[in-house]
C-alpha cells in the first residue's frame, strides 16, 4: 500500500514496539523497516498502551479469554488494559489520528488474529482490547504487512 492511501494529513498512531521502542511483555522490540521508512514521511505517534495502562517492561505474556485479559496463570490484567486503551483514545483526541498501524497477534495491538487464550500459540481470528477500540472509534487499523517494502 503507498503512503499516499494511508496518510491522509493526520499523524498515525503506531505500536511503539514497531519503531523500535524496547516495550513488548518480553523487554524486546518488533522493530519494523516498512514503519521506519514510512516515519521519515509522515507524523507518526509510537504508543504502547500496555505501558500506559501502567505494565513494566518486561511483564507476564498475556492472552485474552473470554473478553479479560489473562497471564497463564490466571491473574487478571484486564484493568491495566482498559486503562491503556483509555489513554491511547485520549491521545487519539489530542492528535487527530485517523490510522493506526499495530503490532499484529498482540492482546492489545491485534487487529485481525489473536492468541487463543489458551497460551498455546493457536491464533483466532479476533482483535486485542485497544484495536476493538480503536475500531469502534473509527480508526483505519492497519498492520506492518499492509505497508509497501519488503
Amino acid at each position: 500500500m503507498m503512503t499516499r492511501d494511508i496518510h491522509d494529513g493526520a499523524p498515525i498512531l503506531v505500536s511503539a514496539c514497531l519503531v523500535g521502542i524496547h516495550c513488548r511483555y518480553d523487554g524486546g522490540c518488533s522493530r519494523d523497516e516498512r514503519v521506519l521508512r514510512l516515519a521519515r514521511r509522515v507524523c507518526l505517534v509510537p504508543v504502547c498502551s500496555e505501558q500506559l495502562g501502567g505494565l513494566p517492561t518486561p511483564r507476564e505474556s498475556v492472552e485474552l479469554r473470554q473478553g479479560r485479559a489473562v497471564c497463564a496463570d490466571g491473574r487478571d490484567m484486564t484493568a491495566f488494559f482498559q486503562r491503556g486503551v483509555e489513554q491511547v483514545l485520549r491521545i487519539v483526541e489530542l492528535t487527530g489520528a485517523r490510522t493506526a498501524i499495530l503490532q499484529p497477534r498482540s492482546p492489545s495491538c491485534g487487529s485481525r488474529m489473536v492468541y487463543d487464550g489458551s497460551f498455546s500459540g493457536r491464533l483466532i481470528p479476533g482483535q486485542g482490547m485497544l484495536a476493538a477500540s480503536l475500531d469502534r472509534a473509527g480508526i483505519r487499523l492497519l498492520d506492518p504487512d499492509d505497508l509497501d517494502g519488503p
